[in-house]
């Protein structure tokens, strides 16, 4: 399976993955994961929010147990981000057939829609709109750098716009979600374990800042007469840094636009994109306010405008206590082809399905080891022998809360 999915949507310059919501390699990445349900004979659907499901089982019983992640990824992602998610959901479906066991509660594998939210700008599209963290209204005003908006993305893809939405229904059927994920971090590799269990993912948001100057030419116009938004947009840069190291917290402007981005012109407006994330909502409301103050006081020395938009949020979300205990016990119960151990229980700043999913239906995961610490990056990475080890600990995680 692994073999199969490497190529798609890879960039052959960067190594990276372009996986973009409603594009050509996402369609690819679609029609592997349907490809492998049917395999399987799993009953496949796509639905209103264009999630993909692959049932085993009448999912229309309900109290299922669904598992998998997302295929899709950020400008020249890793190969891991979401994928070993979706693969070792698959994998541990046929470690569980080989086993021998007897499912008494459907089982689901899912492949969330647009996770990464490189595209339209909002991370977890396909799992907020079906948990009502985002309306139509709102992912119908979403568009690309280009212009291309949600609806006529979807369209193009051959996926009706107007049918997205809450979907209760869907999630009522739902008993139990885990999703299985690469770690991004260094956590498992410092203290040498291959596989962990997630507390709780930080409170996390986007910011949009947009300083709006005024355009000139870079060889004939004075510095003194200049209105030149790079300069107080790289001054908050650096301001987002201090900040965060001070709240020992995070803020990272990752991403900037610049009109007319001509090498001779003094820009007329730069926009950048702050991604903020701190253990709890103090903390991240005060980084970011500190973060906007000092922009606002570098924009108005610059003679600059200055608009902020905060155009997502997630707050703190701690998982279910009841199935994160039940995920330990059923990890580290002693088995004949090994003896009882304590898996670690960690925290991660990374957003996911899974949380967005947590205000609806009870969620848990599980982290595999990832020897780099580097994510979103082509050298994210996790040896085979950790993968095999998730597979086998999902496969465990699965039999215990669907097979007995």
């Amino acid at each position: 399976m692994w073999r199969e999915l490497a190529p798609l949507g890879r960039h052959a310059a960067s190594g990276g993955y372009r996986r973009y919501a409603w594009t050509g390699a996402d369609a690819d990445c679609r029609a592997w994961f349907r490809g492998q349900a049917e395999a399987r004979r799993l009953v496949h659907e796509t639905d209103r929010n264009g999630n993909q499901w692959a049932w085993l089982g009448d999912p229309r019983a309900g109290d299922a147990v669904v598992t998998g992640s997302h295929l899709d990824s950020v400008p020249d992602g890793g190969a891991f981000d979401g994928p070993l998610g979706v693969v070792s959901a698959f994998a541990a479906l046929d470690e569980l057939r080989h086993r021998g066991a007897g499912f008494t509660r459907p089982l689901g594998i899912v492949n969330f829609c647009d996770e990464e939210g490189a595209r339209f700008g909002v991370a977890c599209t396909g799992s907020r709109l079906t948990a009502g963290r985002l309306t139509r209204e709102q992912a119908h005003r979403l568009s690309d750098a280009d212009g291309v908006t949600l609806p006529r993305a979807m369209e193009a893809a051959g996926h009706d716009p107007d049918a997205i939405g809450p979907d209760p229904e869907r999630l009522s059927r739902i008993g139990a979600f885990v999703e299985l994920h690469v770690e991004q971090g260094r956590s498992l590799d410092r203290t040498g374990d291959p596989l962990g269990i997630a507390s709780a993912i930080w409170p996390h948001g986007r910011w949009r800042y947009d300083f709006r100057g005024e355009a000139n030419h870079a060889g004939t116009t004075l510095l003194a007469d200049r209105r030149d938004p790079m300069l107080p947009y790289a001054e908050t840069v650096l301001a987002a840094r201090r900040e965060a190291e001070r709240a020992g917290a995070l803020a990272t402007f990752g991403k900037v636009a610049v009109e007319p981005n001509g090498v001779n012109a003094v820009p007329s407006l730069v926009r950048g994109w702050l991604d903020s994330r701190a253990a709890d909502a103090a903390t991240l409301d005060a980084l970011t306010a500190a973060v906007e103050r000092a922009a606002r006081d570098h924009a108005a020395r610059a003679g600059v405008a200055l608009d902020v938009v905060r155009e997502s949020f997630t707050p703190v979300v701690g998982f279910q206590h009841a199935l994160r205990d039940e995920l330990a016990r059923i990890l580290g119960a002693e088995r004949p082809d090994r003896p009882a151990a304590a898996v670690p229980v960690l925290a991660t700043g990374a957003g996911h399905d899974a949380g967005v999913l947590s205000a609806s239906v009870p969620t848990a995961m599980l982290f595999v080891r990832n020897p780099t610490g580097v994510s979103h990056s082509p050298a994210e990475h996790a040896t085979e022998q950790d993968c095999l080890a998730g597979v086998a600990a999902l496969a465990d995680v699965l039999e215990g809360l669907a097979c007995r």
